[in-house]
């Protein structure tokens, strides 16, 4: 199955919510699901397809040995991570096995999601040249020493990991260079949940036209 190469195959209206690592999609993401929307999470997608048994998986343990697996045969994602944050070419292959699987398994999602429109949460949505097969695109923006702070608390990580992962991303001003709308996310969780509203307003309007 391959990804689709047009948008007359989506829902009527899609939204690509992405940011950098640790920006806060996930929290943008839960607050529209509040509200209703169906949210595609293509971070969900990944793990839903490297799980025990999945071709992916088998494609990427012939790719790189057994230790990238944990001793109950799940992906080992902090190994596998240093791995590819460490090599360029690895980051590479492995975006070449798992990003047209990923983004075939996500259009398909969104297809069967009735709704006037779909979020489909993309982290690397710049990166993966997907801006164009969305009607509009969302980024949430967050200082990135605040993002490196949270990283490294979250995964218990160092700062330098953490900014060489940053690094690995498109750049803020590529992503900004795409955005419709920008949702700073150093708001109070009061002040984020009104733009989400407002803006899950806005886009019912923008779905209403087509």
């Amino acid at each position: 199955m391959t990804p689709p190469d047009s948008r007359s195959v989506l829902p009527p209206y899609t939204v690509g919510l992405t940011g950098g690592i640790a920006s806060g999609k996930s929290t943008v993401a839960r607050a529209f699901h509040a509200l209703g929307v169906c949210i595609i999470d293509a971070d969900q997608i990944s793990r839903d397809l490297t799980a025990p048994g999945q071709p992916l998986l088998a494609a990427m343990v012939a790719e790189w040995g057994d230790a990238i697996l944990s001793e109950n045969g799940t992906l080992n994602r902090g190994h596998l991570r240093s791995i590819i944050f460490a090599d360029p070419e690895a980051r590479a292959r492995l975006n070449a096995m798992s990003h047209p699987l990923i983004r075939a398994e996500m259009f398909a999602r969104a297809r069967a999601c009735a709704d006037p429109y779909v979020i489909l949460e993309i982290p690397l949505l710049v990166e993966g040249g997907l801006q164009n097969q969305v009607d509009r695109v969302l980024v949430v923006e967050c200082p990135a020493a605040l993002r490196i702070e949270r990283l490294c608390a979250r995964d218990g990580i160092t700062q330098v990991q953490a900014q060489a992962i940053l690094d690995a991303q498109a750049r803020d001003a590529d992503r900004l260079a795409v955005a419709d709308d920008v949702l700073p996310n150093t708001q109070s969780p009061s002040q984020l949940a009104e733009s989400v509203l407002a803006l899950h307003k806005h886009y019912l309007e923008l779905a209403s036209r087509r």
